[in-house]
């Protein structure tokens, strides 16, 4: 399967595809002329590599996990889910930080709000 073939198939950019290739997560070959070929799984493996990108994870620890998937389907190898579930537990530390950081940028602008519907303090206000 040709690149533009790929890029149709799995709806990702052809530029997107190099990136990936460049990133160790997929592999071609190439003809005498320079065009780049992807084995007939290729799709597949692009859906996975989409997956694991939705699902936050960096495209070193996607490299890591390419060869771990079991089959055709989306299910990895038990041996990689503590991983899976430490980042699992980092992205829950991420919200949770994210959420005191909204909550608080609430309470500013509501404060914020409150003192400008109050009017401009005079002089003589303490």
């Amino acid at each position: 399967m040709r690149i533009g073939e790929l890029a149709r198939e799995t709806g990702v950019s052809v530029r997107l595809l190099r990136y990936y290739e460049d990133q160790g997560l997929l592999t071609s070959y190439r003809t005498d002329g320079g065009h780049r070929y992807y084995a007939a799984d290729a799709p597949a493996v692009v859906t996975r590599i989409r997956t694991l990108l939705a699902a936050g994870l960096p495209t070193k620890t996607i490299r890591a996990l390419m060869p771990c998937f079991l089959g055709d389907g989306p299910e990895l190898d038990a041996c990689v889910l503590d991983h899976l579930r430490a980042q699992l537990g980092e992205l829950d530390a991420r919200m949770a930080d994210l959420r005191r950081a909204r909550t608080s940028l609430g309470d500013l602008l509501d404060a914020s709000t409150r003192a400008s519907s109050a009017g401009p303090l005079s002089p003589d206000t303490p």
